[in-house]
């Protein structure tokens, strides 16, 4: 019995060793299978029928929270992934292929959160490229982690994980001969700011006169995408999807181009009150608390108000609207959303340079 206890106690001194050591500066212990690494070099060093994986010594933090990998060769397939995983993941397989982690893949842009099958989510990558992962460290205590990706510098998208960021360590897989990285572990992500880029040339004093949003202490960030982040809703026009508070989309509705009209509107509950704002008697003042003998929807007074036979939801008084969505004057669809602390305005995002649209606060609706 004696010599149980013995054991026992050194087994809790060795793994209290390895969580010291973890924190204090020591050299941290990296983990690779099928690949070499060499310096800042990794190569795929298997027969392209197995996974290789390397991960990194160190979690992300909130003095780490980025790692780049520059795609050096794509070799025979171009199979190369970039993400988080557990400290204690397996090596055989590609990084966002199991629970509790989550990668984007070059060879066909998708993203692959704790799951083999995944989902759209980028452009693919090629040789040359620059793919960053990082988190956003204002979260890393919360229980979860807000993980993002970008490409030559630009954010493609981010995604929600339910793990806290001293458990996500940043990891690489290869899956065929010829395969060549070199990592940044200690890189550095910094938003582009260009303010040319958004091109908005209707309305535009419309847009000054809206209410500061940062005093309702709700400033969307600035560096993603309207739908990315919590408490935001859009449709997107380059793959037709539907961004509901996440960096993966659901499919929605047709892609839009030159010359297409896109629309949002939101269709508030017969009863809708958002509590605390203005005065329940009020209907001449600021339309920011809406009365319920005053608001009136267009898509509630004709055929459009029952969905599939049944009356379209209206939403729990003062806190859930529905958001809809058109093409041309054609609905598209809905959504029914919470209304975060501040309200919902008007937003516009754009990633490329050259892009510009026409922008109509107050668009005639039938």
């Amino acid at each position: 019995m004696d010599d149980i206890n013995v054991l026992h106690h050194r087994c809790l001194l060795n793994l209290r060793r390895r969580i010291r050591d973890i924190g204090d500066g020591r050299p941290a212990q990296e983990r690779c299978m099928r690949l070499q690494k060499e310096g800042d070099t990794l190569s795929y060093q298997g027969n392209s029928e197995e996974v290789g994986c390397y991960v990194a010594g160190r979690p992300l933090s909130k003095g780490n929270c980025y790692f780049e990998v520059t795609i050096v060769d794509t070799g025979v397939r171009g199979t190369i992934a970039v993400g988080l995983v557990p400290n204690f993941y397996r090596l055989d397989h590609q990084p966002g292929w199991l629970p509790h982690s989550v990668a984007y893949h070059a060879d066909n842009g998708k993203l692959y959160n704790g799951n083999p099958i995944g989902q759209q989510f980028g452009p693919k990558c090629a040789r040359g490229d620059r793919v960053g992962c990082g988190i956003h460290s204002e979260n890393v205590e919360a229980g979860f982690t807000v993980v993002f990706f970008t490409k030559n510098g630009k954010e493609v998208g981010s995604v929600e994980v339910p793990v806290s960021a001293e458990g996500l360590f940043p990891a690489v897989g290869m899956h065929s001969m010829g395969e060549e990285v070199k990592i940044d572990l200690k890189a550095e992500w910094f938003l582009e700011e260009d303010e040319s880029m958004m091109m908005v040339d209707s309305h535009e004093d419309d847009w000054g006169r809206l209410f500061d949003v940062s005093v309702s202490g709700t400033d969307y960030p600035r560096n993603r995408h309207p739908g990315w982040s919590r408490g935001s809703v859009a449709y997107h026009a380059d793959d037709g999807k539907l961004f509901h508070g996440s960096g993966v989309g659901d499919a929605f509705g047709p892609r839009c181009f030159k010359g297409d009209i896109m629309g949002c509107g939101i269709m508030f509950p017969r009863d809708y009150i958002l509590d605390g704002e203005g005065d329940a008697g009020d209907c001449d003042g600021p339309a920011v608390r809406p009365c319920p003998a005053a608001v009136r929807n267009v898509l509630y007074l004709n055929e459009e108000e029952e969905e599939d036979g049944e009356e379209v939801e209206q939403g729990r008084e003062g806190q859930n609207v529905t958001v809809f969505f058109t093409r041309n004057g054609k609905l598209m669809g809905r959504r029914e959303v919470g209304v975060p602390p501040g309200g919902l305005y008007p937003t516009v995002g754009m990633l490329s340079s050259g892009e510009k649209v026409k922008v109509d606060l107050h668009p005639l609706s039938g």
